[in-house]
């Protein structure tokens, strides 16, 4: 389809199939790479797969290699902190499981420095600079590796963005109802992106008028059909002219009706109205004037359930959802992560944005953070962030306050995955010695204890 982004793709065929009753399978998502934010995603589907390796290579490669009914993925990745054989997943009696190859850095799983493990729903892996999220069982859609060419993000419709196959094929959708008139309802939390999405539907119309967008609830209770609908001059005190109103400023083009369930129920009845005529009269006037409108509403309400209870007319809700969607919490896509990111930062700052990194601590922040303002929450931080930075590397302290409460609260938990490191460096320094490792750290002697039994760590190892 013109206007797609370019992909490297490899058809997911022959060997073994593990795709449980219900259509699902697993899956290993590329989410961010912290030395460069712009750098692809990926999106490796392991349902026909029985190890993958992950190792250090000149340039971001992948290959299958088939063996029978064994089929092994090896990425290469330019992270120049990664091994060349640095870890691997691999398949054991039905079971995903992980295990570092010796590599020179380490490491990480879920925060904390790990040598093997077996992989649980929602698991990070840090592998060098670059995180990866494994994801047990989620609709497969398409049956395909892929990876997007960061140069190739820019052809994406913005609002649009995603690796995971469901909201794939949402967006699949949605690119054929935008070319018609059928009216659209997006549901989902405060800061998911509905607004985003309505200006992704109305680009993708083409229809040549303006965007309008309207938030329901800021509009004057008194006035809201005035706004709305238009008034004649002397319709009411205060009306010193004639004013066309928001639905007629979007004739030819489309209506954004965002908060939609905060409309009162007296507006309701006069938009149904112009809905169902395709016509508007204004507060005052006594003739219709024709309008020819493309309207997506929007809300965080549960407006169906409003509808069963009569605080919103059933009727114009019908009207409204000719094609309905449901946006997920950005805490129930971090799979998509590093597409939002980058998008975020193109349009923050273009071409220098090229040059921004991410330290490792401020990248696992982001990762793990659970985001309950959503999109709007990670565009703000990561915005101001990059101002903060210079546009240079981006630290941890550079992040808002919640994030930052976030990671050392995790790292008082010992999920620090720098802390073994630090520890065996003190011991190195005084010779195994607890007491001046403690005082180094500012601990008492029986948290390092804890810690070295926590990590693993013989201080008998250090004394010479």
């Amino acid at each position: 389809m013109p206007g797609e982004p370019e992909q490297r793709t490899l058809s997911a065929t022959g060997g073994q199939r593990y795709l449980d009753k219900s259509g699902n399978g697993s899956f290993l998502f590329l989410i961010a790479d912290s030395h460069r934010p712009l750098a692809p995603s990926a999106r490796i589907a392991l349902d026909d797969v029985e190890e993958v390796v992950i190792g250090r290579g000149n340039a971001r490669r992948l290959e299958v290699a088939d063996s029978g009914s064994r089929r092994r993925v090896e990425i290469r990745l330019d992270d120049p902190w990664l091994s060349s054989r640095h870890a691997r997943i691999m398949r054991v009696l039905g079971r995903w499981c992980f295990e570092d190859c010796g590599s020179k850095n380490g490491s990480i799983l879920n925060g904390a420095p790990r040598k093997h493990a077996e992989l649980a729903e929602g698991d990070v892996l840090e592998l060098g600079r670059t995180f990866f999220l494994y994801r047990a069982a989620i609709p497969r859609g398409a049956e395909q590796v892929t990876l997007l060419e960061a140069s190739s993000l820019a052809a994406h419709v913005p609002g649009l963005l995603s690796l995971i196959p469901s909201q794939l094929e949402m967006f699949d959708q949605l690119r054929v109802v935008a070319a018609s008139t059928i009216p659209v309802l997006i549901q989902g939390e405060t800061g998911t992106g509905k607004e985003v999405m309505a200006r992704a539907i109305h680009s993708l119309s083409g229809r040549p008028g303006a965007f309008v967008a309207i938030n329901c609830g800021a509009l004057p209770r008194d006035l809201v059909e005035g706004e709305l609908f238009g008034h004649r001059k002397g319709a009411f005190s205060g009306a010193t002219e004639d004013r066309p109103g928001l639905v007629r400023s979007a004739d030819r083009g489309t209506l954004f009706l965002d908060e939609i369930g905060d409309l009162p129920l007296s507006a309701q009845v006069a938009l149904l109205r112009v809905l169902q005529e395709r016509e508007v009269r204004p507060v005052g006037g006594t003739r219709s004037i024709p309008v020819d409108l493309r309207v997506v509403a929007a809300t965080h309400r549960p407006i169906e359930r409003m509808a069963a209870s009569g605080d919103f007319r059933s009727d114009l809700l019908a009207r409204l959802s000719g094609h309905a969607v449901e946006l997920s919490p950005l805490r129930a896509r971090r799979e998509d992560l590093g597409l939002i990111l980058g998008a975020i930062l193109r349009r923050a700052d273009g071409e220098r944005a090229e040059h921004i990194q991410l330290h490792p601590r401020a990248a696992r922040a982001l990762v793990t953070y659970g985001w309950p303002l959503n999109v709007r929450e990670l565009e703000q931080c990561i915005t101001t962030a990059a101002v903060l930075a210079q546009r240079g590397t981006i630290e941890l302290d550079h992040l808002n306050s919640a994030l930052r409460r976030n990671a050392l609260g995790a790292a008082e938990q010992g999920d620090d995955p720098a802390r073994p490191e630090e520890l065996k460096a003190l011991l190195r320094a005084h010779s195994g010695n607890i007491a001046g490792v403690a005082r180094a750290m500012g601990k008492a002697r029986m948290q390092i204890h804890r810690w070295l039994k926590r990590y693993e760590i013989d201080p008998d190892d250090f004394r010479h």
